[in-house]
């Protein structure tokens, strides 16, 4: 397959197009394959993201810039934009790896997208590979920065709780029930502010929990 048509779609012209082709192959195809530029690209990648946070958001701690990093910097989202620019049927794969689908694997798209953004990083410099980044990963980083800007209830409950020199809460499993593909969980919660303890129920116990700590908040803030 040609590649000016992704030179087209990612907006960049090689200079070098054996540094594109080399970032397409993969160990399976060629002892001369991608996992070094996969290994450039990713530490570019990271700096990348890493520059993206810290110049935007001059409040955030290095805690909270490094979970945002970690949103954007991880497999799925490389895999997802590697779908979106339509990558996989560019990779040169050994035969194995085309019988059994590799193409759509995403741990294939994410390796060869990194590769990617280490080849374009090598032809073309930082500016270039800062470019490709932060226009395919816009998305990601957006979510990332709202993301924070929305604590999750029992995030909020704990520091609530730790601010007051109170001990944390008290989450158990109350109760199960209905068939493996439709469970139910039954979360309570209990806080020493409050005499009391409080239930929510939800299809997962992570959203059973988060549901019984907002209606713990929400208790708090009445009792004010």
């Amino acid at each position: 397959m040609g590649l000016s048509k992704l030179e087209d779609i990612i907006n960049y012209r090689f200079n070098d197009q054996n540094i594109l082709e080399r970032a397409l192959t993969h160990r399976s195809a060629a002892a001369k394959n991608n996992e070094r530029l996969e290994f450039l690209g990713d530490s570019i990648f990271g700096a990348i993201v890493a520059d993206y946070f810290y110049l935007m958001l001059s409040s955030a701690s290095e805690g909270e810039l490094s979970r945002m990093r970690s949103r954007v910097v991880r497999r799925e989202s490389l895999a997802d934009v590697a779908r979106k620019i339509n990558l996989g049927p560019y990779l040169l794969l050994g035969s194995g790896e085309i019988k059994v689908g590799s193409r759509d694997r995403d741990s294939i798209l994410a390796d060869s997208l990194e590769a990617l953004i280490g080849a374009i990083y090598l032809d073309g410099g930082f500016k270039n590979a800062h470019q490709f980044v932060l226009h395919w990963f816009s998305e990601n980083l957006e979510n990332a920065i709202r993301a924070r800007a929305v604590k999750d209830a029992k995030t909020t409950l704990q520091e609530w709780l730790q601010g007051r020199g109170k001990p944390l809460p008290n989450y158990q499993l109350v109760k199960t029930r209905g068939e493996a593909h439709n469970r139910k969980f039954t979360v309570s919660c209990a806080i020493e502010p409050l005499d009391r303890e409080l239930h929510a129920t939800s299809d997962s116990l992570r959203k059973a929990e988060q549901l019984v700590a907002r209606k713990m908040l929400e208790a708090i803030k009445a009792c004010r």
